[in-house]
């Protein structure tokens, strides 16, 4: 196998690892979010925190491996496909973040209440279903699919 054909593997596993630790993270956040009593929300968030290693495997490789395939490969500097994902990228790591710290939150809250009687609260119920931190998570997810529509596309090249 060549360097480029090496490269190109580790780049495709890593993008699986990232595209598949986020879709496991959004099922498991939308099962939080339908759960009856603070104790499954809870559950549910705290296996949302065993994706995030995947994740974070798969964001780092697809982006060290990306550009090394960039470089080995020869590509042109001002590849407009190459410079959008890494855009998406970045915009995809900083919302997913983002919406992490709001699942961490409901994460809390959830097993305070768990603790504490496991009845839940229009305060939980208004934090799992904030269009705002859920439209975040659902941002970073598009942001993912379109670094996903540009890769095998192309445009351009």
């Amino acid at each position: 196998m060549t360097t480029v054909q090496w490269l190109l593997m580790l780049h495709v596993t890593a993008a699986f690892l990232f595209v598949g630790g986020s879709v496991a993270a959004a099922i498991l956040n939308t099962l939080a979010i339908r759960a009856e009593r603070p104790s499954e929300t809870a559950y549910l968030l705290r296996l949302v925190r065993g994706t995030l290693p995947v994740i974070g495997v798969g964001v780092a490789g697809t982006l060290v491996f990306g550009i090394w395939l960039w470089h080995e490969q020869h590509l042109s500097f001002g590849a407009a496909w190459i410079w959008a994902s890494l855009v998406l990228w970045v915009i995809a790591s900083a919302l997913g973040g983002i919406g992490g710290r709001h699942q961490q939150n409901a994460r809390k809250l959830a097993e305070r209440l768990a603790a504490a009687g496991d009845a839940t609260t229009d305060e939980l119920r208004a934090l799992l279903r904030d269009p705002k931190g859920n439209a975040i998570s659902w941002l970073a997810g598009l942001a993912t699919l379109g670094i996903l529509v540009l890769m095998f596309w192309k445009p351009g090249s």
